[in-house]
């Protein structure tokens, strides 16, 4: 899973912070206006705002948490508002057709904080035999619920930008999303995506720093390539969707008994834990976490998360080189900018989270959400800290499993103009 996981986090980075595409849009419709705050009162900036049957014409707030979009839905549709780290509302359209309306956005910690526990080792005697047992009867329910054939989502895909605990730019895109069950070489999902429309929201004074950031002559013509060619979003957007594997993630690692531990839940569930540690020479450490939710009478699987902790300790420190410091730069906005840093410590937490839905009888992707959350400390001569953060958001708003054929090569590689937003 480290394999899997860490690549898609540095694709989330290239393609979050690559190079801009600027495009135009049209608008028409009627005008809706209305205003996002949290609990206190306080404005949520950068929250998503799109109506469910016409998610394209969807817009982001801004700092003072307004927004206005324009739609041709029946004002009886239903719009969604929705951030990270707080409970989706969905509201009909008209709310906003008259004065500006304020929706309140109540906090709900990640699914996964509920879940990421020190499980409860059992006490019988015949443990590993038992957990044994448990594991295949979890994996024949998952054979069951889950489909053999190819389904087809439409996803909404946000990833936003932090810079020293301040979000900078948020990326939404809407696409289509082919899973074709245990395809890949490794008996893993494969995933198609291809894209349909895409959206960067920005504060314009950031995304010139930016912009600067990125022109600087040391990048090398590799990485330049290779910015431009995720650019599309593609690759981030479909890295995040593929991750957390459920099925498949429980079948390699079922023949770690010793690793696995159990705990009964309240609200009827079970919580099966997988944990993998590493240490080597106390320089690289590494702890990783698979969760298993299950309703506890029927084994079926109701969400599946995954943590994993990274920790870093050079001795002497690591000089980085000028397209790393770039990075760093995009980490540092606003900041004074670096020159040069000599990496001494970094630590990284990942999370992320998987919901499920039902439908006729089989399991399908609800809800995925990515938190990213580290620090990079240089050596005690230089004294300096960088946070790293990244926070990723997917939801299907509609699933077709009937008559679903994989996606053709011209539809996964068309590129897409964004539409850049300016955010004041």
């Amino acid at each position: 899973m480290t394999r899997r996981l860490l690549p898609a986090v540095v694709l989330l980075f290239v393609a979050c912070y690559g190079a801009m595409i600027h495009g135009a849009e049209t608008e028409d419709g009627v005008e809706y206006r209305g205003r996002v705050v949290d609990m206190q009162g306080r404005p949520v900036s950068f929250a998503t705002v799109y109506p469910v049957a016409e998610p394209e014409a969807g817009t982001a707030t801004n700092d003072n948490g307004l927004f206005s979009f324009r739609c041709s839905q029946s004002p009886e549709s239903d719009v969604v508002i929705s951030f990270i780290g707080y409970e989706k509302q969905i509201v009909p359209l008209l709310t906003f057709a008259t004065d500006t309306a304020t929706i309140v956005l109540r906090e709900q910690p990640i699914a996964l904080e509920e879940t990421v526990i020190a499980a409860k080792k059992t006490k019988h005697k015949n443990k590993r035999k038992q957990m044994a047992y448990l594991l295949h009867q979890v994996y024949l329910q998952m054979e069951s619920d889950f489909s053999r054939e190819p389904y087809e989502c439409r996803v909404v895909s946000d990833v936003k930008m932090d810079s020293q605990g301040e979000a900078w730019g948020m990326e939404q895109m809407i696409a289509r999303m082919v899973t074709l069950p245990k395809a890949s070489k490794d008996g893993s999902d494969s995933v198609q995506l291809q894209g349909q429309f895409c959206k960067r929201y920005f504060d314009p004074g950031i995304r010139r720093l930016a912009d600067t950031i990125l022109s600087q002559d040391d990048l090398k013509k590799e990485t330049r390539r290779f910015a431009a060619a995720v650019d599309s979003g593609v690759t981030a957007h479909r890295a995040l969707w593929a991750v957390g594997d459920a099925r498949y993630d429980l079948r390699k690692a079922s023949n770690e008994l010793r690793r696995w531990t159990v705990k009964s839940e309240n609200d009827g569930e079970t919580v099966l834990t997988h944990t993998d540690k590493k240490d080597i020479l106390g320089i690289y450490k590494t702890v990783f976490s698979r969760h298993f939710i299950l309703d506890s009478e029927t084994l079926s699987v109701r969400r599946y998360s995954q943590q994993m902790e990274v920790w870093i300790n050079i001795p002497f420190g690591m000089k980085l080189k000028g397209e790393q410091l770039q990075l760093l730069n995009l980490l540092n906005m606003g900041e004074e900018r670096i020159e040069k840093f000599r990496l001494k410590k970094m630590h990284i937490v990942i999370q992320i989270n998987g919901i499920y839905q039902r439908i006729d009888g089989h399991l399908y992707p609800l809800e995925k959400n990515m938190y990213v959350d580290g620090t990079l400390t240089s050596s005690k001569k230089m004294n300096m800290e960088i946070p790293i953060a990244i926070r990723a958001t997917q939801r299907a708003v509609q699933t077709k499993i009937q008559d679903v054929k994989p996606l053709k090569r011209s539809e996964m590689t068309r590129r897409m103009k964004r539409h850049i937003v300016e955010i004041y």
